[in-house]
């Protein structure tokens, strides 16, 4: 299991973006048959989760979207689980942390910056 969570977390470091979808499917791959037989609370919707990640990936066009809202979700879920383990506890909330992390959208605050300087709507002259 170590080295499912050193190459998760590496590719996260490294930035998503970087990973070749093909690499992302294999490490979802991993994570599917190391979750299958865990009979904890909450494994059964990262494993659906997990799921629809791999399809997106898998599909020439993914739906960023989609994408950033499963890796928020499977974020979440993976640090809420993180407690019920037995084993690898620091290393699953990592995880979770730096899932939730990556689903956000990237830039917000650059993003809120600039939409500030330059709002869109026009102001009503009186």
């Amino acid at each position: 299991m170590a080295v499912k969570f050193a190459g998760t977390m590496n590719a996260i470091n490294r930035g998503l973006d970087e990973t070749k979808p093909a690499k992302g499917v294999d490490m979802i791959e991993d994570w599917e048959a190391a979750l299958a037989d865990i009979d904890t609370p909450g494994a059964k919707g990262i494993l659906r989760d997990l799921g629809s990640l791999r399809k997106q990936l898998e599909k020439d066009q993914p739906d960023a979207d989609r994408v950033h809202a499963l890796l928020h979700r499977l974020g979440a879920a993976t640090t809420k689980i993180a407690d019920k383990a037995e084993k690898s506890q620091d290393k699953l909330k990592a995880l979770g942390e730096a899932l939730t992390e990556a689903g956000e959208e990237e830039h917000d605050e650059e993003e809120d910056t600039e939409a500030a300087a330059a709002p869109k709507r026009a102001r009503k002259k009186k």
